[in-house]
C-alpha cells in the first residue's frame, strides 16, 4: 500500500456494501473494510484513519453509539465521520449531525458523489490544519517579537536607570537590589496572603521591571547636590525632593507616546510615592496610611533598606543588622506595619541579595 495515500475506514455490517464501497474508493484511498463498530475500535488502536464512513443501522453498536464513543476519546474526536444510511429521515440526520457527523451519504452509493464528498471534507480538514498551524506559528512569531520589544524596552530603561545611579556616585547595584528585594517581598506576601488580592491583579513582570525607574527624576538634579559629601541644606533638600515629581512627569510624558501603560502605571506610582510615609510626614504629597499606593509602601522598605546598607557620598554603609533594626523601628510611622511583618520573615534573603549584588 502507498503510505502517502489517506486511510479511509468503511464501517458496514453488509459485506456487499463493504465490497462495493472499497472498489469505488480503492484507486484514490487506502480503504479498510470494517464489518462492525466494535471491530472499528479494535483496528483504530493500531491505525488512525483520515476519515470514517460509518453505517448508522448496525447490530450491536450502531452508528450513533459509535460516534459518541469516537467523540468522547481525545485520540479520535477530530477524525471526520460521514454517516452512511438508507434512511430518508430528517430527524435521524439531525441527530447524527448533532453528535458530530460532518455529512450523510445515502445508500446505495453513487461513486462520483461519494468520492466528491470525501474529497471535499478531507480538503476542509487539511485547510483547517493549515490554518491552525499558521495561527500557532503566528502566535509564536508575535510572542517572539513581543519578547524582543520588551527586552529592548527593559534594556533602554535599565540603561537610563544606571545612568542616574552613576551620577549619584553609586555602582549601579541599587536598581538590581531593589528589584530583588521587591520580588522577595511580593512572593512572601502572596504566600502569607497579605494584600494578595491586590498583588495578584498586577502583572508582576511589569511591576518588577518598572521599579528600576523609581529614581529616574534624579537625572535632573545637579551633581553638586547628588554628590555632596555632607548634609544637605534645607534649600538643597527641597531641590533633591523635586526628583520625585520630575520622575513622574518624565514617565507620564513617555506614556503619552505609547499604548503600553501597564508598565508605566507601576513606574509612575513607584516614582511618585516611595518617599511617602505611613504617618503622613513623607513627600511629595504627604499621603498617609492606605492612601499611599501599595507599590509605594513596598518600595519604601526596599529603597530605605538599600540606602542604609550602601555607601553614599555623605555616609558609610550601615551593617545589615542595624538597617533591619531601623526598618523595624519605623513600623507604623514610616512603614506599613503589615509589610514590615513580611520583611521580618525574609531578612535572610535581603541579606543574601545585599551580598550577591554588591
Amino acid at each position: 500500500m502507498d503510505a502517502r495515500r489517506k486511510k479511509i475506514m468503511l464501517v458496514d455490517d453488509n459485506a456487499a456494501n463493504l465490497t462495493m464501497g472499497k472498489n469505488m474508493l480503492k484507486e484514490a484511498y487506502e480503504v479498510y473494510p470494517v464489518p462492525s463498530a466494535a471491530k472499528l475500535f479494535e483496528i483504530m488502536e493500531h491505525v488512525t484513519p483520515a476519515l470514517i464512513l460509518l453505517d448508522v443501522m448496525m447490530p450491536g453498536m450502531d452508528g450513533y453509539e459509535a460516534i459518541r464513543k469516537l467523540k468522547a476519546d481525545q485520540r479520535f474526536r477530530e477524525i471526520p465521520v460521514i454517516f452512511l444510511t438508507s434512511m430518508n429521515d430528517e430527524t435521524s440526520e439531525l441527530e447524527g449531525l448533532s453528535l458530530g457527523a460532518i455529512d450523510y451519504v445515502a445508500k446505495p452509493f453513487s461513486a462520483p458523489l461519494l468520492l466528491r464528498r470525501i474529497e471535499n471534507h478531507l480538503l476542509l480538514v487539511s485547510q483547517k490544519a493549515e490554518l491552525r498551524c499558521y495561527n500557532e506559528n503566528l502566535q509564536i512569531m508575535v510572542a517572539e517579537k513581543t519578547t524582543q520589544v520588551l527586552d529592548l524596552q527593559n534594556a533602554v530603561l535599565s540603561t537610563v536607570a544606571e545612568m542616574v545611579e552613576f551620577r549619584d556616585n553609586m555602582t549601579g547595584g541599587h536598581v538590581t537590589r531593589t528589584q530583588q528585594y521587591l520580588k522577595v517581598l511580593v512572593d512572601k506576601m502572596l504566600e502569607e496572603k497579605i494584600y494578595d488580592e491586590e498583588v495578584s491583579s498586577w502583572d508582576l513582570d511589569f511591576f518588577l521591571q518598572s521599579a528600576q525607574l523609581h529614581d529616574v527624576g534624579k537625572i535632573a538634579i545637579s551633581d553638586a547636590i547628588l554628590n555632596k559629601p555632607g548634609r544637605l541644606s534645607p534649600d538643597e533638600y527641597e531641590e533633591m525632593k523635586r526628583h520625585v515629581m520630575i520622575g513622574v512627569e518624565a514617565i507620564n510624558r513617555i506614556a503619552l507616546k505609547t499604548s503600553e501603560h501597564s508598565y508605566l502605571r507601576h513606574a509612575a506610582i513607584l516614582a511618585g510615592t516611595h518617599h511617602e510615609k505611613w504617618d503622613g510626614t513623607g513627600y511629595p504629597n504627604g499621603l498617609a496610611g492606605f492612601g499611599i499606593p501599595l507599590e509605594g509602601r513596598l518600595m519604601a522598605i526596599a529603597d530605605v533598606f538599600d540606602a542604609l546598607i550602601s555607601k553614599r557620598p555623605y555616609k558609610e554603609p550601615m551593617p545589615v543588622e542595624k538597617a533591619i533594626g531601623i526598618i523595624v523601628e519605623g513600623s507604623g510611622t514610616h512603614f506599613d506595619a503589615s509589610l514590615v511583618g513580611v520583611f521580618l520573615k525574609v531578612t535572610d534573603q535581603f541579606t543574601e541579595i545585599s551580598r550577591l549584588f554588591d
